[in-house]
């Protein structure tokens, strides 16, 4: 397997492309499923989640060719041959289960199994489940796969979530486009992503209002045309580049970038210590003179501080002044990269939820693992900032959501660079 070999070396200077975001591009995609004409979608990010969601959409007869080198994906589903997302494929990522509702609505039956993807927790799709079948849907477990009928097709419905899940909110107004009547969704995911998402449905023909709001109401209509659509910026790509001159130093121009897809998050940065100005182009990141400030974070749903950004704010409170404590609100489990941050000399004790970062002047570089996709990010950030070199191992996890990490990151003079495996 491939590894990054990282060697603290001092200031960064440059500029960094900001991707399509992955998490809007792997919710936009199933929506291809909703109609039968072509929906085309620009901005994509190349990603190892981008081809597997292509594998799993093309097992359901959909075509999806890949153009201008993966930035565009074009997208028909006129003929749909299967209805069964097999585990095979599912496994592999968790947004696979975002087929569901589509299918739903537009076939009428789906079978989708159980998905995988990470291990930051359980990720329950009984909020999925309650929201569909409020439309309508009659959901069965067998076997490890989720059995999903509406022959009478889906019927609009007062929906309140239990909790603002961004995937049960795509699904359920994915489904809910096609339904008959109204649909009123209540405490629904505010995150640029479902924005990104309705714009798409809007442009492909569905009656959608309220989004980037907790209440969400659809239309229903009786079919939806092609589109094309731009992706946006990916959020997490950009909070995680924003924090590598943060702990590096130095100055980063993040061209795409936008304090509003990430409010929290900036004000945390700013707090630290961090400059963040507004450009023609996107956002310039600085840090040029001192220690980091310690502070404290607390990760909430959208426009709280996002949990997918928490281990890379760890790793730069590890050599922050003072002593900081995150608090993991989202999902459990998710505190897994701090171990191996204090095999790089940082000091950190976890309680639960409850992570106690007491800042060192200087992190020092060691052989290190990484646990999941954005723990793994998080050890390439402490290792711009450590004495020595850093060995990230098991970096597949990267590569499910960041594009040329290393040749980003060297564009602006880290020392970075992929050792390929056997």
């Amino acid at each position: 397997m491939d590894s990054i070999l990282v060697r603290g070396k001092g200031p960064l200077k440059g500029s960094i492309p900001i991707a399509g975001a992955k998490n809007a591009c792997l919710a936009l995609m199933p929506a291809t499923l909703l109609s039968d004409e072509p929906l085309t979608l620009t901005n994509a990010p190349r990603l190892s989640d981008i081809r597997t969601m292509t594998t799993l959409l093309q097992s359901l007869g959909a075509e999806v060719t890949s153009m201008q080198d993966g930035r565009v994906l074009a997208m028909s589903s006129h003929d749909l041959t299967n209805l069964t997302a097999d585990y095979d494929i599912v496994r592999k990522m968790r947004a696979s289960n975002l087929v569901l509702g589509p299918l739903l609505a537009r076939a009428g039956h789906a079978v989708v199994s159980l998905p995988g993807g990470c291990a930051i927790g359980a990720r329950p799709m009984d909020i999925h489940i309650s929201g569909l079948e409020a439309l309508g849907a009659r959901i069965e477990l067998k076997d490890g796969y989720l059995h999903a009928e509406a022959p009478g097709g889906l019927k609009g419905a007062v929906i309140e979530q239990r909790f603002a899940s961004v995937g049960a909110t795509e699904n359920i107004v994915m489904a809910a486009t096609l339904a008959k009547g109204t649909t009123v969704l209540k405490n629904a995911a505010r995150e640029p992503e479902i924005v990104d998402l309705v714009r798409c449905l809007r442009a492909m023909g569905a009656a959608i209002e309220g989004e980037g709001t907790a209440t969400i109401t659809i239309e229903g209509v009786d079919r939806l045309h092609g589109a094309t659509h731009p992706v946006v910026a990916d959020r997490i790509e950009l909070g995680t580049y924003m924090i590598a001159p943060a702990i590096a130093g130095g100055e980063v121009d993040l061209i795409g970038g936008r304090i509003d897809l990430l409010p929290a998050f900036c004000e945390k940065l700013a707090a630290a210590g961090v400059s963040i100005t507004e450009t023609d182009t996107g956002l310039r990141v600085a840090r040029r003179n001192g220690r980091i400030r310690a502070v404290d974070v607390k990760t909430e749903v959208f426009p709280g501080f996002p949990t997918d950004l928490q281990a890379q704010m760890m790793a730069l409170m590890c050599t922050a002044e003072g002593v900081s404590v995150l608090e993991e609100t989202i999902f459990e489990n998710r505190f897994m990269h701090a171990p191996e941050l204090m095999r790089m000399g940082a000091r950190i004790e976890v309680h639960g939820g409850h992570a106690t970062v007491t800042g060192v002047e200087r992190l020092k570089g060691a052989p290190v693992m990484a646990t999941d996709l954005r723990a793994s990010v998080s050890l390439i950030l402490a290792g711009l900032a450590a004495e020595g070199e850093t060995v990230v191992s098991r970096v597949y996890h990267l590569d499910r959501g960041y594009e040329r990490v290393e040749d980003k990151l060297s564009a602006c003079g880290a020392d970075i660079e992929r050792i390929r495996g056997e």
